[in-house]
C-alpha cells in the first residue's frame, strides 16, 4: 500500500508531541523583529513574551512565508523516506501564502502532492491536519485524506477577540476602513474566519462584555461532539477563564479536553497582545476528529 505523508506549516500550532505522534512534517514560517529573522518553531524562535514586548514598543515586526524551495526540500525528504504520496495542509491562502509556495513546490516534487487550503488559521488548521492524519490511519487514500482536511476546515468555527484592530490593519489582514471605525468608536471587536477571510462579527463596548459574548457565541456553535481550543497572546488569565467556562458549560460534548495554549509569533504578529481566540471543530462523518491533542490520552 502506498505510504501517505502529511505536511503542514508552523501556523497550524500543533504541539511538538502531537506532530511526532502522527508523523507530520512541519515547514516553518518566519517572523522578523527589527532586522533579525527567526524560524517559527526553531530553538531560537521568538517567545510570545518577546513578541508582545516588541509589538508594544512599536518595534518593526513582520512575517514571511517559506520559499517553495523549503517545501520542496521537505517533500523530497519524505519521498526519500518512503512516502509515495503527500498531502500538504495549510492555512487560508487569503491570509497567508504558504499554500502558494506549497503548490509551486508540488509541481517539482518527486511524488504526487495534494495541497489543501483549509480556509482556516491557527489551531483550526491544526484540527484539519489531525483529521487528515486520522483518515490516513484508517487506511484512506490520498484523495480521501485531503478531503478529510477540507471538510474539517469548512466545518470549523473560529472566533477571536482583539484589544485593537491596528495589528491586523498593519498586516493587511483587515481593511483600513474597518480598523478606523473600530478605533473611532472605541469598540472591542469580535472577529471570525469566514470563507478564508477575517471579518467582524460583532462590536462590543468593553473587553469584559466582548469576552462574555465570545463565550456565548462559542457555546451556540456547538451542535454535537466537538473539539475546542482556546488560544491567546499575552492574555493567559482571560484565556484560562474562557477555557474553564466552556469546559463547565459543555461538559461531555467536548471530546477530550479544551486545548489551551499561547499562539506562535507568526500569528501573534498580526493580532497583537490581548488576543483571545476559540476554535470549535465538530466531529465529522467518517473521521474521529475528536482525539485529544494530548498524545498520552
Amino acid at each position: 500500500m502506498t505510504r501517505i505523508a502529511l505536511v503542514t506549516d508552523s501556523t497550524a500550532s500543533l504541539p511538538v508531541e502531537v506532530v511526532r505522534e502522527h508523523d507530520i512534517g512541519v515547514v516553518p514560517l518566519q517572523v522578523v523583529i527589527g532586522s533579525k529573522s527567526y524560524d517559527e518553531g526553531s530553538a531560537d524562535e521568538v517567545t510570545p513574551q518577546r513578541l508582545a514586548e516588541a509589538l508594544r514598543e512599536w518595534t518593526p515586526v513582520s512575517t514571511s512565508r517559506p520559499n517553495p524551495e523549503v517545501f520542496l526540500a521537505e517533500y523530497q525528504r519524505l519521498a526519500n523516506g518512503g512516502a509515495g504520496e503527500i498531502v500538504s495542509v495549510h492555512l487560508s491562502v487569503v491570509l497567508g501564502a504558504s499554500d502558494e509556495s506549497a503548490q509551486l513546490a508540488a509541481e517539482h516534487a518527486p511524488v504526487p502532492v495534494s495541497v489543501v487550503d483549509t480556509g482556516q488559521v491557527g489551531i483550526a488548521t491544526g484540527f484539519a491536519v489531525l483529521a487528515a492524519a486520522e483518515a490516513r490511519a484508517r487506511g484512506a487514500g490520498a484523495a480521501d485524506v485531503a478531503e478529510a482536511a477540507r471538510r474539517c476546515g469548512a466545518a470549523t468555527t473560529s472566533l477571536f477577540y482583539v484589544d485593537t484592530l491596528e495589528y491586523l490593519r498593519r498586516g493587511g489582514r483587515i481593511g483600513a476602513a474597518a480598523a478606523l471605525v473600530g478605533s473611532a468608536l472605541a469598540v472591542k471587536p469580535i472577529l471570525a474566519v469566514s470563507e478564508g477571510r477575517i471579518g467582524p462579527r460583532e462590536r462590543v463596548r468593553t473587553a469584559g462584555k466582548a469576552l462574555a459574548r465570545l463565550e456565548e457565541m462559542a457555546v451556540a456553535a456547538v451542535q454535537g461532539p466537538v473539539r475546542i481550543a482556546v488560544a491567546h497572546l499575552a492574555s493567559g488569565e482571560r484565556a484560562t477563564t474562557l477555557a474553564e467556562h466552556l469546559s463547565n458549560r459543555l461538559g461531555e460534548q467536548i471530546i477530550g479536553e479544551v486545548f489551551l495554549g499561547e499562539i506562535g509569533a507568526v500569528l501573534g504578529a498580526h493580532v497583537g497582545p490581548g488576543m483571545v481566540a476559540v476554535c470549535i471543530a465538530p466531529q465529522i462523518a467518517g473521521a474521529t476528529v475528536g482525539r485529544s491533542l494530548d498524545p498520552s490520552a
